[in-house]
């Protein structure tokens, strides 16, 4: 299926130069003038938008280049391509149906084709858009990480109170933890992330206190 009119109308994006649109949806096995190079250009511009739009979590440097790895990944743009219909508009040469990495790799070269045709800003509004955030989360389990060290040192595992502070149309989650003789607090739109927080910044006390 090669219909630009309804890839652009899923991409959200008119293309001006339907060639570049064309060329990001060809893959190798179909001809010369394929997305391999696109799909190159696209893998830098993806990082730095990513990059760009989780620089100001709050984390480490660490923790931020493993957030950008599981965004930017084939697991995570495989699903985002397939709901964007590119698996489907993808033009392949004959017997090419096995070529499980075009399908992630087709965001990347889309991406690269947006930005030579529209410009850094459309190529932004695109992944900004279309990419799956939800990823977007601590990806440390601070929960567990705490349990273990309250554990190791013989104490009861630590108990979250949880509240809802929120309305019936948007419910945020307040959660408080008493521990290390304070009060430790976070709120966010679902328990399991306020749990995380808060036992973020518990762990964080207890490892300056200790480091004094």
């Amino acid at each position: 299926m090669n219909n630009f009119e309804e890839a652009e109308k899923r991409l959200g994006y008119t293309f001006k130069d339907k060639q570049l649109l064309k060329r990001a949806l060809t893959l190798a096995s179909a001809s010369d003038k394929n997305n391999q190079l696109l799909e190159f250009f696209g893998d830098a511009i993806l990082e730095f938008v990513v990059s760009e739009r989780i620089f100001s979590e709050g984390i480490s440097e660490g923790e931020l280049t493993e957030m950008r790895k599981t965004l930017v990944s084939d697991a995570a743009l495989t699903p985002v391509s397939e709901r964007l219909g590119l698996d489907k508009f993808l033009i392949r040469g004959k017997q090419d149906n096995l070529n499980k990495k075009a399908v992630p790799s087709a965001y990347e070269a889309v991406t690269a084709a947006i930005y030579l045709d529209g410009g850094m800003d459309s190529a932004k509004k695109f992944v900004l858009s279309t990419l799956d955030f939800s990823a977007d989360k601590p990806l440390v389990n601070y929960k567990g990480e705490l349990q273990e060290l309250l554990q190791g040192s013989g104490q009861p595992v630590p108990e979250y109170n949880r509240r809802d502070i929120g309305t019936p149309q948007r419910h945020i989650f307040k959660v408080t933890l008493n521990i290390f003789g304070k009060t430790f607090e976070a709120q966010a739109d679902s328990v399991k992330e306020a749990e995380q927080l808060t036992a973020k910044s518990a762990l964080a006390y207890y490892n300056g206190r200790k480091q004094k």
